[in-house]
């Protein structure tokens, strides 16, 4: 639930998905869900030579399962935050045991 709150708080941001054939895709993150598939809009890819057929595309959705990094903005990550939110669901973890 961490990394779906967290990707959620990046919507409207410009990011760089990278999917397990190869395939990077830059573009503004529109949604997101809770099995981490992604709408991005305005895209682009970073070797049009290699994937042509998605030169035309300028929407597309992203399942979950095929993602292998997100590059997101360093500006954009509160990085306090997020090992805040990490050690309170790790307690919780513990506590729960």
């Amino acid at each position: 639930m961490l990394f779906f709150s967290f990707f959620k708080s990046l919507v409207g941001k410009d990011v760089v998905v990278e999917l397990k054939n190869d395939l990077s895709i830059c573009g503004t993150l529109h949604s997101v869900d809770q099995y981490l598939n992604m709408k991005l809009s305005d895209i682009t890819v970073s070797d049009p030579d290699r994937f042509p057929h998605m030169l035309s595309v300028k929407n597309c959705f992203i399942r979950g399962s095929v993602v292998r990094y997100v590059q997101l903005p360093s500006d954009q990550v509160d990085t306090q935050l997020l090992s805040d939110s990490c050690r309170r669901e790790l307690t919780e973890a513990k506590t729960k045991q």
